[in-house]
């Protein structure tokens, strides 16, 4: 499994451009204003989800997306969804509650977590998540997250949320 430094490694061997702020460990979307106001773009929630059938899910969201977890099954097709306990989040995605980030895709070569993107986040020129750990921040350019996410060989579900719809990742 990635850590930190081995995540930030990985984006210099794939020639992708990031910047990490480092800061006290922020848990939920509602902490670290004066943090967020220093990080460019769209600010993140991630949530790690289980779903009635056992498929493991990642939603990545714009930070005030609204998510309809009674909705979303049927528009991702997917079970009725719950949150993932925490020990399967640090099994399948090597970290811990409060650090459930898009990055740690690079910790399960197996796929066994599906990637729902917001088609906002996929639209953003920047775009910021924990470094697999919740006392910093890195921000990817939008090219950069794409070659990540082609290395990784992850194609994202992108939804639309506010019409709570498929959408097609969008050109870049």
């Amino acid at each position: 499994m990635l850590d930190r430094d081995g995540l930030l490694d990985l984006f210099d061997q794939l020639g992708m451009a990031h910047a990490t702020l480092d800061h006290p460990a922020v848990f939920r979307v509602g902490e670290g204003a004066e943090i967020k106001a220093r990080i460019p773009g769209p600010h993140t929630k991630n949530l790690f989800l289980k779903d009635a059938r056992g498929d493991l899910w990642l939603v990545c969201a714009k930070d005030d997306t609204a998510i309809d977890l009674k909705r979303l099954h049927g528009v991702i097709g997917s079970a009725r969804l719950s949150f993932g306990a925490a020990d399967l989040m640090e099994a399948s995605l090597g970290v811990t509650p409060g650090s459930v980030t898009l990055f740690a895709l690079a910790n399960d070569p197996l796929h066994r977590v599906r990637l729902v993107l917001d088609l906002a986040l996929a639209e953003a020129d920047q775009v910021s998540f924990h470094p697999l750990e919740n006392t910093a921040t890195t921000t990817v350019d939008q090219a950069s997250l794409r070659r990540l996410l082609e290395h990784l060989g992850r194609e994202p579900l992108v939804v639309d949320f506010p019409r709570l719809a498929l959408s097609a990742l969008p050109p870049r």
